[in-house]
């Protein structure tokens, strides 16, 4: 089956006044129909910058090449009205915050009706009966009177669920999901992933789900990329993933979870590197208690050790190992 989203060699930097950021240094992934993919990692990983640029959502300060195909379109490299014209058509995207993402001014099914018209040639009145079902559809009682309320009278699960039904008002090949849930309660946050996996049961829609939350990750997701320092460190299937890390990084992140097996927490010591001028070899090194020399050197290349692809040069050797 031929990916749904593909991704090569994607690379975005950033110009500021202290020097170029390289957010996203040659990040490839592929995505099937109706796969959902988690995207995991630490603040500044490049996680929500690599999805965005895709969409045609950064600033001029930035840089953006490689290919992001997406249902045999390419988006990156091409013109700003073609991104336009495949933003909530075949791709879209649910933000973290909904408040912000939600016109203040306008009524809740408007902003929908707006959403359909702008890729499909229907009527007013045809479009508001296709919001107010969409509405429905992730869970808001009474659509029909939620349409017309303002994104100030919903809570914030409501205003998310709009933020659902607006992406996937056109039936978009893939949906991207930037931590939809981090602002949320615990209860209102499993109801968004039941929608979440509602919509991608019934409309066969591939889900890219980006978020700090492992747990999240491991009741939902089918595969996984973990990414460090503008790069992907470790990829697999999500039980392969939590059961056999094999990248120390991957491992860090598990050993810093909660757990009722665990009586401390284990943090991952040190910092992100400065991605102004990031290290050589593995960027995660200076982090590492198993770093050698030879790890100044190597390369961020994928290569599959057991179940999981890790860049870490000595995973076969700590194979079984734990942080």
């Amino acid at each position: 089956m031929d990916p749904v989203l593909s991704i090569k060699d994607l690379r975005v930097s950033f110009r500021t006044p202290a020097g170029t950021v390289q957010a996203v240094r040659g990040v490839s992934l592929d995505v099937q129909p109706g796969e959902l993919v988690g995207i995991v990692g630490e603040s500044g990983s490049g996680k929500s910058v690599s999805f965005l640029s895709i969409m045609g959502l950064l600033p001029d300060t930035a840089t953006v090449t490689g290919s992001a195909v997406v249902a045999g379109t390419e988006m990156i490299g091409v013109r700003a009205d073609q991104v336009r014209s495949q933003r909530g058509k075949k791709i879209a995207m649910i933000f973290q915050d909904p408040l912000s993402a939600l016109n203040p001014v306008h009524r809740i099914g408007a902003q929908i009706v707006e959403m359909i018209q702008a890729h499909q040639d229907v009527s007013r009145e045809a479009a508001h009966s296709r919001a107010v079902e969409l509405l429905d559809l992730v869970g808001l009682p009474q659509p029909d009177v939620r349409a017309k309320q303002y994104p100030h009278e919903f809570s914030g699960g409501m205003r998310q669920r709009v933020m659902i039904a607006m992406a996937i008002a056109n039936d978009p090949d893939v949906l991207i999901a930037d931590e939809p849930t981090t602002a949320l309660d615990v209860t209102v946050q499993a109801q968004i992933l039941e929608v979440i996996e509602n919509v991608r049961q019934q409309l066969r829609t591939a889900v890219v789900f980006i978020t700090h939350d492992l747990g999240v990750v491991a009741r939902i997701a089918d595969r996984v990329e973990v990414m460090y320092a503008g790069n992907t460190a470790e990829r697999g299937l999500v039980n392969d993933i939590f059961a056999a890390p094999n990248h120390p990084y991957t491992r860090g992140l598990l050993s810093s979870l909660p757990s009722a097996n665990r009586e401390r927490l284990k943090p991952i010591i040190g910092a992100p590197p400065n991605m102004i001028s990031p290290p050589s070899g593995c960027a995660f090194r200076a982090r590492c208690e198993h770093a050698t020399d030879a790890c100044a050197s190597a390369g961020t290349a994928l290569v599959r050790v057991g179940a999981t692809e890790t860049s870490c040069i000595r995973a076969s050797e700590l194979q079984g190992s734990r942080q």
